[in-house]
C-alpha cells in the first residue's frame, strides 16, 4: 500500500503546484451614500501578508491570487470596517461600498463639488461641524456670510438674506433637504425660512454650474442637507442651549436619531428662539425682537441598492420690524436720514408690536431611489411647500390688528433624475422636473394687494456629464432647458395702468374696467436656456486649477412683474413693470488653489454679464393714509459684475495658525455708465485661532473684520416739499456710510462627561469694542446703527 499512497501524495502535490496563483483581485472602495471614491482604504487578504490600498481615485489591485475563495476585510478611517467573501476565478473585478462613521457625518461643506459631487470645476470648501454650531442662535445668512465672497442684504438685525458676489434673491436657489425653497424668496426683506439647526451639511456654489438644482441662479445655488445616518445599531443626539445678552434671549435646539442594521432610521429635531429688542452701541432698537419655532422629522430606509426618505419640518417665526422706520409725514422722514438716532427710542421689552412679519412654512417630501448596475442610480421625489405670510402695518380702528398682507404660496414639485457612471472617466446626470405653483393673496386685509393670484406652471430638463482626461485634467459640461408659464389675476389702478401705456401695450389682457381701476388677466411665457462647460486641472497634490463658464437665464419674478403698492415690512412703496424679459448672465470664472498643511490658499476672480438685469432702486417719497414711505421702482439694464475673493491660511506652529479672507465686487450698470445699487463694499478678515486637541480641545479666536467704505455708488437722491416749513429738501437715500472695524473673540472648550457624552462650554463676544457702526447692505440703516456689543454662552452636549 505504500508505494500507492505515496503516488497519491507525488499527484496531489503535482496539481497543487501548477494550479494558477497569478490572478488578480481589482475594483473600487466608494462612499455608500453618495459613490464617492474613498482614498486610501486598505485592503487586505485574510489567512496571507497581502495588504493594498485604494489611491487617489478609489481603485485598488492584489496580485498572486489563487482560483480559491478568499476573505477580504476592507477599512477606511471613519468607515465600518467589513468583511467580505470573494471568489476567485481568474482575473476578477470586484467594488466594495463602506459606510461612514459618525464622526464625518456632520462636517459641512461649502462652495462647489462636495458632498455629492454637485459640480466639478468649482473649488470646494469646508467648514467644521463645529463652525456652524456657533451659529445657532443665527441664521442660514449668519453662518454663509463668513465666508469670502458672501455678503447678505439684511432688514435690521434679524431679517439676513444671502448675498453672493454681489447677487441675492430670486438669483440665489436654496436647497432645503432636496427641495428648492419656495418661500417668497423674491422679497428682498423675505430671509430663507430654514432653520440653521436642522443643517447637516452646507453647500455652497458660486455660480450656475449646478444645473440639476436650477437654471436659474444668476448668483448661485446654496445647499442645505441633513447629516447622513449610520447603517447600524445606534442611538444619538445632541442639546444646544445659546443665551446672549444683546437681545436678552435664548436659543435651545435638540436633535435625537435611530439608526438600525437593517438600514431603517428616522431623526426628530426641534428649536426654540426668543429675543427681545436688541440693542445698538448707546440705544434700543425698538420693536426687533424674534420668536422663532421649529422643527423636523426625517424616516427613511437606505439600503445598498435601494431606499426610500420621507421629511417634514415646519418653521414659523414672528418678527419685529425697527419701528422707527414707519413714519408720518415728508418732514419725518427728512429729519429720520439726517438723524443719528432713531426717531422712536422705547424701552426694552419682549413684546412685538406692527410693524412686524408673521412667516409660517410647511415641507414635506418623499423620496425613493434604486440602484441598477447597468444602468445607475434611478431617483423619484415629490415634494409639497405652503408658505403663508402675514405683514402688519401700523394701523388704527378695528384693523389694527389685523395683517396688511396676507399671502399663501403652495408649491407642488417632482423631480425624476439618473446618475450613471457611464464609464470608468464618464459620468452622467439627466433629469426632469414638473412644477406647479399657485398663489393666493387674501383680499380681506383690507389694502391693496401688493403681490396678485396667480398660477405658475414650470417644466425643466437638464443633462450633466463630467469627463476625466487623465490624471491631470477633469471635464465638466452641461445642458438645462425651463418652460415657465404665468396664468395672473391683477387689478392695476387705472391711473398707473395708463401711465405705465399699458393700455395700449396689453388691451388683450383686460378682463372688465371699473370705477378707477382694471381688472387684467396676463398669461406669460418664458423659455430659458442654461448651460455650464469647466475644466480642473491638477499641477500636483498641492496646486490646482479650476475653470468655470455657465450661462444662467432667470424668468422675472411676481414681484418685480407685479408689484404695485406699499409693501409693508419692507417700509416702502415698490413697482414692478410687467414688460421684463428674462435675465441672461454670463460668468467666468478661475481659482488657482494651494492646499498644504503649513500655508494654504486660493485666488478666485470672476467676471459676470447680465443682460436685462433687474434692479430696484428709489426714486421719490410718497404720502399715503398710512404714512410717509419711500418709493422703490423697478427697472432692467445691462450689468458688469467682477470681482476677486482669497483665502489664506498659516499654520505658525502645531495649534496656532492664522486665517485671512479678502473679497471685492464692482457693479457696474452698463446702460446708464454708473454703479450698480447695493453692491458689497471691499471687506477683509483676519482671525488667530489657537486650537489644542489634547488640552480639552481648547479653541480660542480673535478676529478683525474690516469693511471699507463703498465709494462706487449711483446717485438716487431726490427732492421732497416740506409743507410744515414750505421748503424743498434734498433726501440723500445714496451716500454709504463710513467704513468701520470690528473685533469678535470666541472660544470653546470640551469636558468628557462620561465614555459616550462630551459636554461643550463656549464664550463668544461679538463687537468686543462695542463700534456704533452701519452697514451700507442693511436697508434700514437711513434710521438706526447696527448691533452693539452682545456676550453669548453656549453649552451643548453629545450623547
Amino acid at each position: 500500500m505504500r508505494p500507492y499512497a505515496l503516488l497519491i501524495l507525488l499527484l496531489c502535490s503535482t496539481i497543487s503546484i501548477s494550479q494558477n496563483c497569478s490572478n488578480t483581485l481589482s475594483g473600487t472602495v466608494t462612499d455608500l451614500h453618495d459613490g464617492s471614491f474613498l482614498i486610501g482604504a486598505t485592503i487586505i487578504v485574510a489567512g496571507t501578508e497581502q495588504a493594498v490600498q485604494t489611491d487617489f481615485d478609489g481603485k485598488f489591485t492584489i496580485s498572486n491570487l489563487c482560483n480559491d475563495t478568499y476573505s477580504i476585510q476592507v477599512s477606511h478611517p471613519y468607515c465600518l470596517t467589513k468583511g467580505f467573501k470573494v471568489k476567485i476565478s481568474g482575473n476578477t473585478v470586484k467594488n466594495f461600498k463602506l459606510e461612514h462613521h459618525l464622526e464625518e457625518l456632520n462636517q459641512v461643506t461649502v462652495e462647489g463639488k462636495a458632498y455629492g459631487n454637485k459640480s466639478k470645476s468649482i473649488l470646494e470648501n469646508t467648514i467644521s461641524k463645529d463652525e456652524l454650531e456657533r451659529y445657532s442662535s443665527g441664521s442660514l445668512g449668519d453662518a454663509l456670510n463668513s465666508l469670502s465672497g458672501v455678503s447678505s442684504l439684511n432688514t435690521g438685525n434679524t431679517v439676513i438674506k444671502p448675498l453672493i458676489n454681489g447677487l441675492h434673491s430670486s438669483r440665489v436657489v436654496i436647497i432645503n433637504n432636496g427641495v428648492r425653497m419656495e418661500d417668497q424668496e423674491w422679497g428682498a426683506e423675505h430671509a430663507p425660512n430654514v432653520d440653521i439647526n436642522s443643517v447637516g451639511n452646507l453647500t455652497l456654489i458660486k455660480g450656475a454650474s449646478a444645473l440639476q438644482y436650477s437654471g436659474d441662479a444668476v448668483g448661485g445655488v446654496i445647499v442645505a442637507e441633513a447629516s447622513k445616518v449610520p447603517v447600524k445599531d445606534s442611538l444619538y443626539g445632541k442639546s444646544l442651549l445659546t443665551a446672549a445678552t444683546n437681545g436678552r434671549g435664548s436659543s435651545f435646539t435638540s436633535q435625537l436619531t435611530k439608526s438600525y442594521q437593517s438600514g431603517w432610521y428616522a431623526t426628530v429635531q426641534g428649536t426654540l428662539k426668543r429675543f427681545g429688542d436688541f440693542e445698538a452701541s448707546d440705544y434700543v432698537l425698538s420693536n426687533t425682537g424674534i420668536f422663532e419655532r421649529n422643527a423636523s422629522l426625517q424616516v427613511g430606509l437606505n439600503r445598498f441598492n435601494y431606499g426610500i426618505e420621507a421629511y417634514y419640518s415646519l418653521f414659523k417665526n414672528e418678527i419685529g420690524i425697527l419701528r422707527a422706520s414707519h413714519l408720518g409725514g415728508a418732514e419725518d422722514q427728512v429729519r429720520a436720514i439726517n438723524s443719528d438716532r432713531p426717531l422712536i427710542i422705547n424701552d426694552f421689552t419682549y413684546k412685538i408690536n406692527a410693524p412686524k412679519q408673521d412667516v409660517t412654512h410647511h415641507l414635506a417630501r418623499v423620496k425613493a431611489f434604486k440602484k441598477f448596475d447597468s444602468f445607475g442610480k434611478l431617483s423619484l421625489q415629490y415634494d409639497f411647500q405652503r408658505n403663508n405670510r402675514l405683514e402688519f402695518d401700523i394701523r388704527r380702528g378695528e384693523d389694527r390688528d389685523n395683517a396688511s398682507l396676507d399671502l399663501q404660496l403652495d408649491t407642488h414639485t417632482l423631480l425624476l433624475d439618473l446618475d450613471s457612471q457611464l464609464t470608468d472617466v464618464i459620468r452622467l446626470k439627466t433629469g426632469v422636473m414638473s412644477r406647479y405653483q399657485n398663489n393666493f393673496a387674501d383680499p380681506n386685509t383690507g389694502v391693496r394687494r401688493l403681490i396678485p393670484d396667480y398660477d405658475k406652471y414650470d417644466l425643466g430638463i437638464y443633462a450633466l456629464a463630467d469627463y476625466r482626461l487623465n490624471d491631470q485634467w477633469l471635464l465638466e459640461a452641461g445642458g438645462r432647458f425651463d418652460y415657465t408659464y404665468m396664468d395672473v389675476f391683477k387689478f392695476y389702478r387705472t391711473s398707473f395702468w395708463e401711465s405705465r401705456n399699458y393700455d395700449e401695450l396689453f388691451p388683450d389682457i383686460v378682463v372688465e374696467e371699473l370705477d378707477n381701476q382694471i381688472l387684467t388677466n396676463p398669461q406669460l411665457n418664458f423659455y430659458n436656456t442654461s448651460a455650464t462647460l469647466g475644466a480642473t486641472y491638477s499641477f500636483s497634490d498641492n496646486y490646482k486649477m479650476f475653470f468655470n463658464y455657465s450661462m444662467a437665464s432667470r424668468a422675472p419674478n411676481p414681484s418685480e412683474l407685479f408689484s404695485e403698492g406699499l409693501h409693508h415690512s419692507a417700509s416702502r412703496i415698490e413697482l414692478g413693470d410687467l414688460r421684463f424679459n428674462p435675465e441672461v448672465g454670463h460668468k467666468v470664472s478661475l481659482t488657482f488653489q494651494r492646499d498644504n498643511d503649513t500655508f494654504s490658499f486660493s485666488v478666485n476672480p470672476y467676471f459676470n454679464t447680465i443682460s436685462d438685469f433687474i434692479i430696484i432702486e428709489p426714486i421719490e417719497i410718497q404720502q399715503t393714509i398710512r404714512g410717509n414711505f419711500q418709493v422703490w421702482e423697478y427697472r432692467q439694464t445691462n450689468a458688469q459684475l467682477l470681482g476677486i475673493d482669497v483665502d489664506a491660511s498659516y499654520n505658525f506652529v502645531k495649534n496656532l495658525h492664522y486665517n485671512h479672507q479678502f473679497s471685492l465686487v464692482k457693479g457696474y450698470d452698463e446702460t446708464r455708465d454708473e454703479p450698480l445699487i447695493n453692491m458689497p463694499p471691499v471687506n477683509t478678515k483676519n482671525e488667530i485661532v489657537y486650537q489644542n486637541p489634547e488640552f480639552n480641545n481648547i479653541r480660542l479666536a480673535l478676529q478683525s473684520e474690516y469693511v471699507f467704505q463703498q465709494n462706487e455708488y449711483p446717485n438716487n437722491n431726490f427732492q421732497v416739499f416740506i409743507p410744515e416749513t414750505e421748503t424743498i429738501e434734498i433726501v440723500d437715500v445714496s451716500t454709504p456710510p463710513d467704513a468701520y472695524h470690528l473685533l469678535n473673540f470666541d472660544s470653546s472648550i470640551d469636558f468628557k462627561t462620561n465614555k459616550k457624552s462630551t459636554l461643550t462650554v463656549g464664550f463668544a463676544i461679538t463687537n468686543l469694542l462695542d463700534t456704533s457702526y452701519r452697514n451700507y447692505l442693511n436697508r434700514l440703516r437711513y434710521y438706526a446703527d447696527d448691533l452693539g456689543r452682545n456676550f453669548l454662552i453656549n453649552l451643548k452636549i453629545n450623547y
